[in-house]
């Protein structure tokens, strides 16, 4: 019995080198042969069960195996030059991707980045003047242009506005909310300034009855905190605005802003003396 495994396990040894060197085994004759063929269909059935018992590897398209059940548990390695991975098509989706990305960006950062906010003054409504013995009072009514070039809603708050005759203050008016600018707007805004003349010699000059035009002109500081965008942002302006102090004006007229005066001061014309000088 000892030889008889002897010889099979030498006739198995030969048939696995002869198929490891590329040979082909002589296939034995008479009971030894018998035996043999015993042996290597015992073998083939084997390797037929084991076969039959695994799947083709995806990593490999089918030139290995892995026993079966652990296809989902192992973890396949495609190549990037793969046609399943459509390298071009991936190429575009990318590119795709990031042209969408810098446009909306691009939109976000056009509708959003905070412009500027402008004032302007548009005119006097009205003028009332009331004498008293040791003053001069008085009441104007202006008219205030506030340009919105933003895509959002600004709230305007805190308008400060002080009314001055060369460098004396006579005059201050502060209001909390003001007003809300649509986007891409302009609102106007009306408002009142108390003003009190106090001097002795402007306001005999008031009072006095034999000039007929009593022209004052006022240096109107103006400031004013707006709201949008998560963010405050103050404004101001200087405008010069001329009224008549001896009799009650219902008649609207341009305020002078101080790009004129500028203009005037340039040009040496007396624009510029109207503007620093009251008449």
């Amino acid at each position: 019995q000892r030889a008889v495994c002897l010889d099979t396990f030498v006739y198995k040894n030969d048939m696995l080198m002869g198929v490891s060197l590329g040979h082909s085994s002589t296939p034995h004759r008479g009971k030894e042969g018998e035996e043999w063929k015993h042996s290597h269909k015992d073998y083939g059935t084997i390797g037929w069960e084991f076969m039959a018992e695994t799947l083709d590897c995806p990593t490999c398209r089918g030139t290995g195996r892995i026993p079966r059940g652990q296809e989902n548990q192992l973890v396949a390695v495609i190549p990037c030059t793969d046609q399943r991975l459509k390298p071009r098509h991936t190429k575009q989706y990318v590119c795709l991707s990031v042209v969408l990305c810098l446009v909306v960006c691009f939109l976000v950062l056009f509708f959003l980045f905070p412009r500027s906010m402008s004032l302007s003054p548009i005119a006097i409504k009205s003028v009332l003047v009331f004498f008293t013995p040791d003053a001069v009072t008085m009441t104007i009514m202006s008219v205030l242009n506030i340009s919105n070039e933003n895509f959002v809603t600004v709230e305007v708050r805190n308008l400060d506005v002080q009314a001055l005759i060369v460098d004396t203050v006579v005059g201050k008016a502060s209001i909390g909310n003001v007003t809300i600018v649509k986007p891409r707007s302009r609102t106007e805004y009306t408002f009142d300034i108390p003003v009190s003349i106090e001097d002795a010699g402007l306001s005999s000059y008031c009072k006095s009855t034999s000039i007929k035009i009593r022209t004052l002109f006022f240096h109107l500081q103006i400031m004013m905190r707006v709201f949008y965008l998560a963010h405050s942002e103050q404004l101001s302006m200087d405008a010069f605005e001329y009224v008549d102090c001896g009799t009650n004006t219902t008649v609207s007229h341009i305020m002078q802003d101080t790009s004129l005066c500028s203009w005037g001061s340039k040009k040496g014309s007396a624009l510029s003396l109207l503007c620093k000088t009251p008449l």
